[in-house]
This record gives structure tokens, sequence and C-alpha cells, in this order.
């Protein structure tokens, strides 16, 4: 009795038999067609959201600019009215440069949501990508090209698919290009390195404080949920946490002013 009362405090669910491989199999494709679903809603969202900003829809609705729409229409901050425009930039760019790199897209004659379906990408990807966007067109575009001029691959949506979500990835995680005629001294080649190695972790720190508390909830949101708990029992403070969660979404090294 006791062991049951403490297992319904901490909310452990009751000792199930074990599943079949075919019910296992099975409840394993409902979860990749949820994922899909998800990844779906992200690009119609961001379709809407761009084509409401570029009407500027709070105009004839009384509203004073973009956030106050948002706040008063969605209930949404400001910050998060701004990353739906980011996920909206960046999910248009990556179109275009898919559109340059094919020649004839493959997504032209599909919804929004078929698009990212293919792609694959997180909201969160987007939003990490979003100031780097002609760092990502460019390298999408340039791999389909040379992948289409090699005649050593076809352009399927399954090898398009993966180019862009590898060029994605690269520019997520690629530290910041070195100056144009980068310093020779030993001791300033040594700091770069160690300046490279601070930001990884911060990333790393901050991709952690993400998977507990997702880009679309306000730092607010996220401070008074599990995050504090997490950053209590790692060990580090909640405003470096927080912190690198912003650094992780934006790519941005300021994000960290003040903790490195």
């Amino acid at each position: 009795m006791g062991e049951q009362h403490e297992d319904q405090e901490h909310g452990a669910e009751p000792a199930r038999p074990p599943l079949s491989e075919t019910r296992a199999r099975e409840m394993t494709a409902g979860l990749r067609e949820a994922m899909d679903d998800v990844r779906r809603s992200v690009a119609v969202l961001a379709a809407r959201v761009r084509d409401a900003h570029a009407a500027r829809v709070w105009v004839p609705l009384g509203h004073s600019s973009w956030e106050s729409y948002c706040d008063a229409e969605f209930g949404i901050s400001r910050a998060q009215a701004y990353r739906l425009l980011d996920v909206a930039h960046a999910l248009a760019a990556i179109h275009s440069a898919v559109d340059a790199g094919t020649e004839t897209s493959r997504t032209r004659d599909t919804d929004p949501g078929a698009a990212a379906l293919d792609y694959g990408l997180s909201q969160r990807a987007l939003i990490a990508v979003s100031g780097r966007t002609d760092v990502v067109a460019e390298l999408i575009t340039r791999r389909l090209t040379s992948l289409a001029h090699s005649g050593l691959q076809a352009l399927d949506e399954p090898t398009v698919r993966a180019v862009v979500r590898q060029a994605v990835r690269d520019v997520r995680i690629a530290p910041p290009p070195p100056p144009a005629e980068p310093s020779t001294d030993p001791l300033v080649v040594v700091g770069r390195q160690l300046t490279n190695d601070l930001f990884a972790s911060a990333h790393e720190i901050g991709e952690l404080m993400l998977e507990v508390a997702p880009a679309y909830l306000s730092d607010t949101e996220a401070a008074t949920g599990v995050l504090a708990l997490l950053c209590e029992q790692i060990g580090e403070p909640l405003e470096h946490g927080l912190a690198a969660r912003r650094y992780a979404m934006s790519g941005d090294r300021r994000a960290l002013h003040g903790i490195l």
C-alpha cells in the first residue's frame, strides 16, 4: 500500500505486462506519425505567420504592432511573437535554397506542411539558424547543385531532406568564421581555441536546457518550471542556464554576455 502511494505521488505508472514486438512496432509507428504531424504544423504555422506579417494583419484590427497583435489575439509574449517570425524566415530561406539547388522544386506542388515533413526540421532547429539563414541557404544550394551536376545521386525527396537537415546541423554547431587575417601569435591562437571550446560547451548546456524547457516557453515560464530544478541538480546558476538556452536557440554569442 505504501509503495503504491509513493508511485502515485511521484507520477509513476503502474507496472504493465511486457509488450509483444508487433505491439511495440505499432506504438513506434504511432509515435513517428505524431512527430511528423508536429513537423507539418511547424511549416503550416511558418507559412501563415509569414503571410500575416507581410500583410500587416494587425493594422485593420486596430493593433499598434506585430507584438501587440500577438499578445492580444493569441496571448503570447513579444519574444515568442518574434520567434515565430524567425521560424518563418528560416523556412522561407530553406525553401528558396532548395528551389535554387534543384532548379525545379519538389515542394512547389505540395502544401507547406508536406515540405516541412520532408525536411524533418523542428521549430528549435529553425530558430537556431534564423540568424544565419544566408549561410544555411548557400550551403544547401551548393550541395544540391553539386549533387545534381555529378549525376551520381538522384535528387529525390529523401536526398533533398538529408542535405537540408545536414546543412542546418552543420551551421548550428559550426563556430563563427575566423577573422579575415587571423593572428599567428601562439597565445592568440590558443586563446581563440579555448574561447571556441567554451562556447561549444555552452551550446551543449543550452541544448540540454531546451530538452526540459522547449523554445516556445518564455524565459519566465522556463525558469518557474523544471529548468530551475535541473540547474540546481547540475550545479549551474539558473541565469546561466537561461542564457545558454537563449544561445542554443539563437546561435548569437551575445546571449552569453556576462557569464563567460
